[in-house]
């Protein structure tokens, strides 16, 4: 029966969304060209790669216009390799990796390499995708993440304290993970036109955080929540109880301390069939095992994970347990809080390396990232498998598991 493996994997250290950020003179075509090269560096001939497929949450200004095809003709690579861009919103760098594994199950494709990109420090901030839309606002009174992750944190019962522990687990994690070089293999420095050096380490923790220091932090989304939203008077606060009518009051819990952190970066994997892998003499790290997507309700809409991963394990006749390291993506500390408690996962098993919190949450490209945080893990511990999920804007979830080689 064909395979679907992962050859290598390769990412940009993280760099600040902001104009001071070590990534910002980099374009995102560069940042994503960058990655491609690097992947023809260590060993993978363009030449044999069927498409190269990549997530991206704008797809506006200078993420316009296909950037996967424009980062492979930016990486010199044969113009015979197309390039495909595509957008599950945060989902989409594991998206895409997971529609590379598809191609190659089917047997259409026999390499293909899959990632993701955003500079969000040169996000456009366009109009929202579902800005205006009257017979979608009428159906679903959508609001934005923030509120919908407090929403969560107030129906599960976590108030602030439980969040703010959560988000220095995170930084004390990602802290000894880059102590002890556990992303080494991965990182690939970035270099400026003129070959300065610009980034080789992830920017965007803050080793040394502390419950304490996050205490004088205010609630991003509780003056948000409460101000009048449309010609009705409502506030985003009231229309979640308006839906979640069992709620009186919103427990604003999130702030910049405990949410994904805003940064650049890019990622690349390389999925080939294991035909084509043996006949090169590629060495496999892992098979991807299943992949599942899954939608849940889109005023809350950031509990589709859960759902996403057990659909997962289903499909693979596993349970919980079976899994070794899950990655689930830190958005806001309650999305992984609650897939820990609906799914009773031991917490010691989940985001052992921090996670966006510290890290940062380059939309397209984080699923990418998380798939070689968990390989590069699962190495190191001499463990067989892992999962990782994601939430997404519009209330859908991405999960994978993938078993070491």
């Amino acid at each position: 029966m064909r395979e679907a493996w992962i050859i290598d994997g390769v990412r940009t250290p993280r760099g600040k969304g902001k104009p001071s950020g070590g990534l910002h003179s980099v374009h995102p075509q560069e940042l994503l060209g960058g990655v491609l090269s690097a992947l023809g560096d260590r060993g993978l001939d363009a030449g044999d790669v069927d498409d190269v497929v990549m997530g991206n949450g704008e797809h506006a200004g200078d993420h316009a216009n296909d950037i996967a095809r424009s980062a492979v003709l930016t990486a010199g690579w044969p113009v015979t390799v197309p390039g495909l861009t595509i957008n599950r919103f945060c989902g989409g760098g594991q998206q895409a990796i997971m529609a590379a594994a598809t191609g190659v199950l089917a047997g259409w494709q026999d390499v293909v390499v899959a990632g993701g990109v955003e500079s969000m420090s040169r996000h456009s901030y366009g109009q929202p995708l579902d800005a205006n839309n009257p017979t979608l606002r009428r159906r679903y009174p959508l609001v934005p993440q923030g509120i919908s992750a407090d929403l969560i944190a107030t129906l599960d019962g976590f108030d602030r304290a439980t969040v703010d522990e959560f988000a220095v687990r995170s930084q004390e994690r990602a802290a000894t993970a880059i102590k002890e070089g556990r992303f080494a293999r991965s990182v690939v420095p970035v270099h400026g036109a003129d070959g300065t050096l610009l980034l080789e380490t992830d920017e965007h923790p803050r080793p040394g955080t502390t419950v304490e220091s996050l205490s004088s932090l205010p609630a991003s989304f509780a003056r948000s929540g409460s101000k009048p939203r449309d010609d009705r008077g409502r506030s985003y606060d009231d229309m979640c109880r308006e839906v979640y009518t069992d709620v009186a009051t919103i427990d604003h819990v999130h702030h910049a301390g405990n949410s994904s952190g805003v940064v650049d970066g890019a990622a690349a994997v390389v999925v080939a069939s294991d035909e084509y892998a043996k006949a090169h003499g590629h060495t496999p790290r892992a098979r991807i095992v299943t992949g599942a997507v899954r939608g849940a309700e889109p005023v809350i809409m950031l509990t589709a994970p859960g759902p996403a991963a057990q659909l997962c394990l289903t499909k693979a006749g596993m349970s919980v347990s079976d899994i070794d390291l899950w990655e689930i993506n830190e958005a806001f500390a309650a999305i992984p809080l609650k897939v820990i408690n609906d799914l009773a996962i031991d917490p010691d098993r989940v985001n052992v390396n921090g996670g966006a919190i510290a890290l940062g949450h380059p939309i397209g490209a984080t699923g990418a990232m998380l798939f070689q945080t968990v390989i590069d893990e699962l190495e190191r511990r001499d463990l067989s498998t892992g999962l990782i999920t994601m939430c997404t804007g519009g209330g859908m979830a991405t999960a994978t598991i993938v078993e070491r080689i």
